[in-house]
């Protein structure tokens, strides 16, 4: 679960840890006996097409984080500042890492460092 990026937000939403906007909001889950989040909780933080990705920027505001659970090392993420960015920017992380899952942050903006492990 936790090496997992939504399924990890979904968790740490369940104990009650704060976060910030997101496509996941208010979702959380009982771990299924294998220990992983239940697959129709998780599709539910999940990105499948730019429309929904533009709602979802709409809901939390932009600027926003476009990213791929599956990407790193600076692949499968955008940021999108506006409806047309957002829309490029979601063919670029579904090509950067196919196959991955896409979610959706608020920016943090004017942040120093933000870490949760």
């Amino acid at each position: 679960v936790l090496g997992d990026k939504i399924a990890a937000g979904i968790l740490a939403q369940t104990a009650g840890v704060p976060s910030i906007p997101w496509s996941g909001d208010g979702l959380t889950a009982e771990l299924t006996k294998e220990g992983t989040i239940p697959d129709e909780v998780f599709a539910k933080a999940c990105l499948s097409s730019s429309t929904e990705a533009l709602h979802c920027a709409e809901r939390i505001g932009f600027p926003v984080m476009l990213k791929a659970s599956e990407g790193g090392g600076g692949k499968g993420i955008r940021m999108s500042q506006s409806k047309e960015e957002l829309e490029q920017h979601f063919a670029q992380v579904q090509a950067e890492v196919p196959g991955s899952p896409i979610f959706m942050m608020q920016l943090c903006s004017g942040a120093r460092h933000i870490e949760v492990q």
